[in-house]
């Protein structure tokens, strides 16, 4: 039986295959079909119950399906898949765009009498009326026909967008010698020298995969070699790439991505589509956004001119580089960091081996949110990857696949994505539980040894983490409304970076670190530096921040589509950037965040959701125990009001549940080392 059909389990991972996408795409699109014709008849109640029963168990089981191919285009891509995965894309697209836009089952919506509705299903239903009206169902005619064909060609081409990158990235090799080498880290070094000899290469292979490329801008003496890797990784997907690099250009893409939104907005009746994507956040207005950026830029840029000035005085006096460049500035940083704060990453990053991380981070969790994390089966699609479950009181609360390793084929970064939401299901009255996937990058480990992450990595991983606690802690049983479903995508990122002051926490650190070697744990000394090195160049990060964030939401409100985006870009960069970048730089080109994952007009929210998170951890600071633990009643109280409320109500609700007020933006200037 074609394993993408099979919905009595969890996805069967390990027996999909390219061919089984096309038979189950027509099955399901097919029953899907039939569910909307029979929900949108006259004589069909507009009843929710009756409705979700039918067509909500019928789209639910292509989503699954069509999310297990999705997901493993991105953590499993072969050409085959990829072949497959673009054919039904555009059949899968114009589904769900006509869905969103039928007038019949949107009349139905509006028939249903909202008092017979409990208070999660009137939440849903009001993001189901607001989601018909950004989906085009008020459309009629020619409009409606070219609003589903422009949705139907922008997944098309963020699609492309996502494969010129992952290819672009994969495509370079550079074998390095002995000598260019100097400076990386051993176990660096030998990963590299074991790729160079599978391609029958001497030397040392080097990638643009974030554990190669990272340590070597940060380690590597050769300023050529640094010069060489920057420069092939921030041309990547453009006209400037080297060689036949430029065959992944990204550029007409973006291009034509910017101009079907524009024109997708003034069809929904707005000016611009930073109007449109704002509708569902918290934020009220791309002006208060840019306002809030400024803002927060002025308070950052004195403290990112001074980072500035103690690389450049640091590079010339201890390092001799009188005119540094933006490819020396990692390595000037690291040495920087190394001279003044006594450490390196590389000897912290000996004490934080991938299981001893694991087990710290599920320590914390368990303890502040009363649950047990078990290892579990479930069929995976490579052997690195791990399944866990979630409980409490020794009843499943959710459960998911962890994916840590980077490797071909497999998109850079971090995500998580739910496979499933927590569900009272219509059809069977049973509880349905949530399950997530989290998907990182690191580095594997050598020699037999476990993997080595960085403190950076250690910080993903809890990142991650708590994306995956808001989906799988929730206790909201409508699934629209229940985990991740229905929370503003401003407010999204809050639980995640929430999850990241847990890594600067001696009490949670000293469960969560044994040396790769001795089994020792992080001494306290070594801790202090890392702390008193954690705004490091938080005045350039936090610039660094906003200058993305304030670039996507010029190009999405104020940039002309048919003018050439980087000289906006540029334009940006000089009001808030103080670091300089080469002009043949094209970060746009791989910024898959806004051309290809869900955060167009909305990147701003990474900054915003660290307002929200600071503050809320805030609270824990105010009631840690004299050695730092957290306060359990705290996290309780943090859980029932963010976690288990979903986006059952308005974020700004459950913020104000847990604080009792509106966010303040003094708790992050104080994380960061930026207050007065």
């Amino acid at each position: 039986m074609n394993p993408l059909l099979r919905f009595d389990s969890l996805p069967l991972f390990d027996q999909i295959r390219p061919e089984h996408v096309p038979e189950a795409i027509d099955a399901l699109l097919g029953e899907a079909e039939i569910a909307l014709e029979t929900v949108t008849a006259d004589s069909f109640p507009a009843q929710w119950t009756d409705m979700a029963r039918s067509l909500d168990v019928a789209t639910e089981k292509l989503g699954m399906a069509w999310g297990a191919v999705n997901h493993l285009n991105s953590v499993a891509d072969s050409a085959e898949l990829r072949a497959a995965y673009n054919a039904a894309l555009p059949r899968v697209t114009e589904f769900w765009t006509r869905l969103g836009a039928d007038e019949r089952l949107y009349a139905k919506y509006k028939a249903m009498d909202v008092a017979t509705l409990n208070t999660e299903q009137r939440q849903a239903h009001k993001n189901a009326m607001r989601n018909f009206v950004l989906g085009g169902a008020d459309l009629a005619g020619e409009a409606r026909t070219r609003f589903a064909a422009i949705q139907e060609k922008q997944a098309e081409l963020s699609q492309k967008f996502s494969e010129n990158t992952l290819d672009a990235t994969d495509a370079f090799a550079y074998y390095a010698s002995e000598a260019e080498v100097e400076g990386l880290p051993q176990d660096v070094k030998h990963t590299a020298m074991l790729a160079a000899q599978t391609d029958g290469k001497p030397g040392f292979k080097l990638t643009l995969k974030m554990p190669c490329y990272l340590p070597v801008m940060q380690f590597a003496t050769s300023s050529a070699l640094r010069e060489t890797m920057y420069r092939a990784y921030v041309t990547r997907s453009s006209d400037q790439a080297a060689g036949d690099g430029s065959k992944f250009d990204n550029t007409a893409i973006i291009r034509q991505i910017l101009a079907l939104r524009k024109e997708e907005a003034g069809l929904l009746g707005y000016d611009n589509f930073a109007q449109v994507s704002l509708v569902p956040k918290m934020a009220q207005s791309p002006e208060a956004v840019t306002t809030f950026l400024r803002d927060l830029a002025s308070k950052a840029k004195p403290f990112a001119e001074k980072d500035l000035a103690d690389l450049r005085t640091f590079a010339r006096d201890e390092l001799g580089l009188m005119n540094p460049q933006p490819w020396d500035l990692p390595f000037i940083s690291e040495k920087l960091k190394e001279a003044r704060y006594a450490f390196s990453e590389q000897e912290v990053k000996q004490y934080f081996t991938a299981p001893k991380v694991l087990a710290g981070l599920f320590k914390i969790v368990e303890t502040l949110f009363d649950v047990a994390i078990k290892p579990d089966q479930a069929p995976v699609w490579n052997s690195g990857v791990q399944f866990h479950r979630i409980e409490r009181n020794g009843q499943l609360i959710g459960q998911f696949y962890l994916d840590p390793s980077a490797r071909t084929g497999k998109r850079g970064g971090a995500w998580m994505d739910d496979v499933r939401g927590r569900w009272q299901r219509p059809d069977t009255g049973v509880l349905q539980t949530p399950v997530a996937h989290l998907v990182c990058n690191f580095a594997d480990g050598v020699d037999g040894k476990p993997a080595l992450l960085t403190h950076d990595d250690v910080t993903t991983l809890f990142h991650e983490f708590g994306h995956g606690l808001h989906h799988m802690l929730t206790q909201v049983n409508e699934h629209d409304v229940s985990g991740i479903s229905g929370v503003e995508w401003d407010a999204v990122e809050l639980p995640s970076q929430f999850m990241e002051n847990f890594c600067w926490e001696w009490s949670v650190l000293q469960h969560m670190t044994a040396h790769v070697e001795t089994g020792s744990s992080l001494p306290r000394a070594l801790f202090d530096k890392m702390l008193a090195a954690r705004n490091f160049q938080s005045g350039l990060q936090t610039l660094r921040q906003i200058e993305f964030s304030l670039f996507d939401m010029l190009l999405h409100s104020s940039h002309d589509p048919a003018q050439d985006f980087m000289p906006l870009l540029e334009a940006v960069r000089r009001e808030v950037a103080v670091v300089s970048s080469p002009p043949w730089s094209r970060a746009p080109h791989t910024f898959g965040h806004i051309f290809a994952g869900g955060y167009a007009a909305g990147y701003y929210s990474y900054k915003w959701a660290e307002v929200l998170s600071a503050d809320a951890y805030a609270a824990f600071e105010e009631t840690a125990a004299a050695d730092g633990t957290p306060s359990v009643e705290t996290g309780t109280k943090y859980r029932q009001a963010i976690l288990e409320a979903g986006g059952s109500r308005p974020a700004m609700e459950s913020f104000k549940a847990f604080r009792g007020r509106e966010p303040s933006l003094d708790a992050l200037l104080r994380h960061q080392g930026m207050s007065a």
